[in-house]
């Protein structure tokens, strides 16, 4: 069962060198917890964004924190493309693993089900396919002349996002953010920071039950209000807007990100 606790020994849980599954930016991006990675320098992450990521990636990255980048995308939508990840692809300074959404969905859902691989057809004829020897092209054995690709399982260390609710029992409530249930029967451990704690089990009410991911699968919890800013967390709060355009700017450059990153280590940035 998963225990509530304080945001620092809930992140301990992730160690150098683990491979950590992130939400898309719209799906409870833990923003605290990235911080509180950053403070207790746990670095040499390989970081898989399912199946994108955003500001959460780029601050890791530009933190020095991140080894290899899974993704099909990081980008911080219509602000243009993310910084901090653009620079260090440009220099090599992380591994970026080129993938597609549905690949990534696949190879987590292979995961969930005990699965050494799920196949996937879009695949074939893409340089991303090209360029990722560890996908294999195989023989569909119900067919004639029908190659399909076969992704390995992703089986992440941690899955780690922000969510509206955990209950006395220790489970989730995620909504209709499925990414999220995925990440987490995927992962060997999941690590959750929420905006509310809700007297009773999701359980026992017909309406939230539907929403719930169970402890089972959850294996850390801190109470953390407002724990995505400046990213939105809907229902609760908008993104910060301004903030985020602040980033972008003081992002262009290493030294102008490193001051940005003191102040949202120091809790500075505005809400």
């Amino acid at each position: 069962m998963s225990t509530l606790l304080p945001l620092g020994r809930a992140v301990a849980l992730i160690r150098p060198g683990m491979t950590v599954a992130i939400p898309p930016e719209y799906c409870g991006v833990a923003m605290a917890a990235t911080a509180e990675l950053i403070r207790q320098d746990t670095g040499n992450l390989h970081l898989v964004a399912v199946p994108q990521s955003g500001l959460q990636a780029d601050v890791l990255i530009g933190a020095g924190m991140v080894t290899t980048m899974e993704a099909a995308a990081v980008t911080m939508g219509e602000r243009g493309p993310a910084p901090r990840f653009v620079e260090a692809i440009k220099t090599s300074a992380i591994t970026m693993k080129d993938t597609t959404c549905p690949a990534i969905h696949a190879a987590l859902q292979a995961s969930e089900k005990g699965l050494p691989y799920l196949p996937l057809r879009g695949l074939l004829g893409t340089d991303v396919l090209v360029n990722r020897p560890d996908w294999q092209v195989i023989d569909n054995p119900f067919g004639t002349d029908d190659p399909i690709v076969a992704l390995p399982a992703i089986r992440p260390d941690i899955a780690l996002f922000h969510c509206e609710m955990a209950d006395t029992d220790g489970n989730l409530w995620i909504g209709r953010r499925r990414e999220l249930a995925t990440m987490a029967h995927a992962a060997a451990a999941t690590v959750a920071t929420v905006e509310v704690l809700h007297d009773g089990s999701f359980f026992d009410d017909e309406t939230l039950a539907a929403g719930a991911l169970p402890a089972a699968y959850v294996d850390a919890i801190a109470h953390v209000p407002g724990g995505s800013l400046p990213l939105a967390m809907p229902g609760y709060h908008d993104a910060n807007w301004i903030e985020l355009d602040l980033y972008c700017d003081a992002a262009t450059t290493q030294g102008t990100f490193d001051a940005w990153l003191a102040d949202f280590l120091a809790g500075e940035i505005i809400a």
